[in-house]
């Protein structure tokens, strides 16, 4: 059997081809038309008002942040299940992150334990949408705009992703997804910003852009950065873009499949999901912590990949001057599992991961 990695790209001869003709054209690469024309199809797709694209999906964080105008260590409350890069953006901001658990029911932030950690130093939440799955995002907008909070929410993991016919990333001030290589489409490497306030855009801009008020020109209103993109991957990203709708519903389906094929196994459980408006990014089941590594040798036997969860991020050695009770991060991280999920996955490999899958627990 030829091997199942646990994710891969899927670039076809769509980008290739576009990559050529814009190489012919003499177009200089740097941020140009492309990246506009790549920002629009974002926004026609989330119903987002502003879209800027950057370098990647953790410098979006940093920049959504920094345009929140903050003072240093004010105090931004982050998932402690997540990618640590939400809580290392935090930091990067010069601001203070304030770690919560996460509700097991969908691996996010819980509203009744954030308003527990608010203090006068909290000036924002970021919500992360694991795996296309949300809290009630309505009700974090509300509690944000009554408290004065910022909603930040990084929906990497959701482009595709819905809650009340409104997509992900665009309940908060800001919204950021990324496109590195195992995301649903894939730049390589990048990130985008949404938000419907243009004040917020306007700052993002500069800040992607030395802080200056103008392209080109060297004349700076604020600190700012290089957080670009470039036009050589919005070439792609555009190409991507066009299949996105084929692919959002193929994640749905592979997860179906695989829920389907899994079900009587004792073993294994799957994270409750509404495919309805859910397209997971990676498919996520839970085993016993004990027999994980066990699985995991047995999958990689026959030449199929997986990859763990996160590890809490309190766990983590640049944060383990945090102290509290996260209980519910450790359980996930330690029983989590990602199986294959490339959206190019045919039934059959989905079969043969299943009928491994239902081997090992036999045994």
């Amino acid at each position: 059997m030829q091997r199942i990695n646990q994710m891969e790209p899927w670039l076809g001869k769509e980008e290739q081809d576009a990559v050529l003709e814009y190489l012919k054209s003499g177009g200089w690469l740097t941020e140009f038309k492309k990246t506009r024309d790549f920002e629009k199809a974002i926004a026609d797709y989330t119903g987002a008002k502003y879209v800027s694209v950057v370098a990647n999906g953790t410098l979006s964080l940093v920049a959504a942040l920094l345009a929140l105008n903050l003072s240093r260590d004010d105090e931004v409350v982050v998932p402690n299940y997540t990618m640590i890069a939400s809580a290392n953006a935090v930091i990067l901001a010069g601001l203070k992150p304030v770690l919560v658990d996460i509700d097991k029911k969908n691996l996010c932030l819980n509203l009744e334990d954030v308003k527990k950690v608010i203090t006068p130093k909290t000036k924002a939440v970021m919500i992360v949408s694991i795996n296309g799955r949300a809290p009630n995002m309505q009700e974090f907008a509300d509690f944000c705009k009554q408290n004065n909070l910022f909603l930040i929410e990084d929906a990497a993991q959701s482009l595709g992703s819905f809650q009340n016919g409104k997509h992900l990333g665009t309940f908060g001030d800001i919204g950021s997804f990324s496109f590195s290589m195992p995301k649903i489409i894939t730049t390589g490497q990048g990130g985008a910003l949404v938000t419907d306030n243009e004040e917020l855009y306007k700052r993002i801009l500069k800040i992607k852009d030395f802080g200056r008020e103008k392209a080109g020109v060297d004349l700076h209103e604020t600190m700012g950065y290089n957080f670009k993109f470039t036009d050589l991957q919005a070439v792609i990203g555009v190409e991507q873009m066009k299949k996105l709708a084929f692919r959002v519903e193929r994640k749905k389906e592979i997860f179906n499949l695989y829920k389907d094929l899994l079900k009587d196994v004792p073993g294994v459980h799957f994270i409750e999901t509404d495919t309805k408006d859910v397209s997971p990014w990676f498919i996520d089941i839970l085993v016993d912590k004990n027999i994980r590594k066990d699985l995991i040798a047995f999958l990689e036997s026959k030449n199929i990949g997986s990859r763990i969860f996160y590890p809490p991020i309190h766990t983590q050695k640049p944060y383990q001057w945090v102290k509290g009770d996260f209980d519910n991060s450790v359980e996930i991280s330690e029983k989590g599992l990602w199986l294959p999920s490339a959206s190019f996955l045919k039934d059959e490999d989905i079969k043969y991961v299943c009928d491994s899958i239902k081997e090992f627990f036999s045994k």
